[in-house]
């Protein structure tokens, strides 16, 4: 199944949890809770407010070597968002991804996306944890704060 397949099914439109699709085109399913949802509207809207020069993509589909994967919250600058605004998944990665941990989610999962997400062509891999707290990476490691956006909280409060 290709990514433009799952968004044209009518019987996946409006499904109560997150969709992906692996390596060889199978639909992964994870629930998400209301803690979740609302952790990824405050990244958004805190993106937003410190990087005005790009769009915050809630929810972004981003074609990876193995299968479409759905950031959480992304930020893409105005340029980038050129190549990538009327496409049905994204060819390259938005500059930040950011996944937000939920129960299902294992560390070998979120390594593998920051791996793909990198490979794809992200700068930086943000991970908010189920506490709020949130580390950030660049493709050589951690970082102490965004380089993208430095002013971004170190844990969000909602």
């Amino acid at each position: 199944m290709r990514w433009q397949d799952v968004c044209e099914h009518p019987s996946l439109k409006n499904l109560p949890f997150k969709i992906e699709l692996d390596e060889y085109g199978k639909i992964i399913m994870s629930p998400v809770k209301v803690v979740h949802s609302a952790r990824q509207g405050e990244i958004a809207f805190i993106l937003r407010t410190l990087l005005k020069t790009g769009k915050t993509l809630p929810e972004c589909a981003i074609n990876t070597s193995k299968g479409t994967k759905v950031a959480d919250v992304a930020w893409v600058s105005l340029d980038r968002f050129q190549i990538i605004k009327d496409e049905v998944e994204c060819s390259i990665a938005p500059e930040i991804c950011v996944e937000v941990i939920s129960s299902s989610n294992t560390t070998k999962e979120m390594d593998e996306k920051k791996a793909l997400y990198f490979e794809a062509g992200a700068k930086e891999f943000w991970i908010c944890d189920e506490n709020g707290v949130l580390s950030f990476f660049d493709k050589d490691g951690k970082l102490g704060k965004s380089a993208l956006a430095q002013k971004f909280p170190a844990k969000i409060d909602w």
